[in-house]
C-alpha cells in the first residue's frame, strides 16, 4: 500500500518550473510571478475520492476527481485550458494523464522520505518540485 498524500505539504524546492510553463504556453508576466510563489498543498481522501489543492498568494487551484474514473478538468487559473483527465496508482505513484491540446501532459504525486513529490510534465518539460509535511496534520486516510 502506497504511503499517505493526505495533510498540508509546503514546497522546500522547485526545479523547472520555469520549462514546463513555456511548454504550457503561460504567458511571461504570469511565469515571473509564479516561479516567486511559495506553494503549499493540501490533499484529502475519503476513500478511492480525492481532493488536492494548491495554495499560494497570488492564485489557488483545486481539482476533486475519483481515482480510476476518467473526468473533465478545467484547468483555470493554471493554463485555462479543457482536458480530460485519468487518475489511477501506478506502483507507489498517483500518476495523471492529461488529454488535450498539450501532448504528453499530466502528473504524478508521491511520498519518498517523508517527503512529498511531484513531477509536473508537458510537451517533454519537467518540473520537480519536493514538499515538506507541515506538523500536526494529518497522515490519515
Amino acid at each position: 500500500m502506497p504511503a499517505s498524500l493526505c495533510g498540508t505539504w509546503d514546497i522546500i524546492s522547485n526545479d523547472n518550473l520555469e520549462g514546463y510553463m513555456v511548454a504550457m504556453g503561460i504567458s511571461p508576466g504570469i511565469r515571473k510571478i509564479a516561479l516567486k510563489l511559495k506553494l503549499k498543498k493540501v490533499i484529502e481522501q475519503l476513500e478511492d475520492k480525492y481532493v488536492i489543492k494548491t495554495v499560494s498568494k497570488f492564485r489557488n487551484y483545486s481539482v476533486s476527481f475519483t481515482e480510476g474514473q476518467e473526468f473533465e478538468e478545467f484547468t483555470k487559473g493554471l493554463d485555462n485550458r479543457q482536458v480530460k483527465s485519468l487518475v489511477r496508482w501506478e506502483g507507489i505513484k498517483l500518476v495523471c494523464e492529461q488529454i488535450g491540446e498539450k501532448k504528453n501532459r499530466g502528473w504524478a504525486h508521491w511520498v519518498e522520505e517523508d517527503k512529498l513529490h511531484l513531477e509536473l510534465y508537458c510537451e517533454g518539460e519537467v518540473c520537480k518540485q519536493v514538499f515538506l509535511r507541515r506538523m500536526g496534520t494529518s497522515e490519515e486516510k
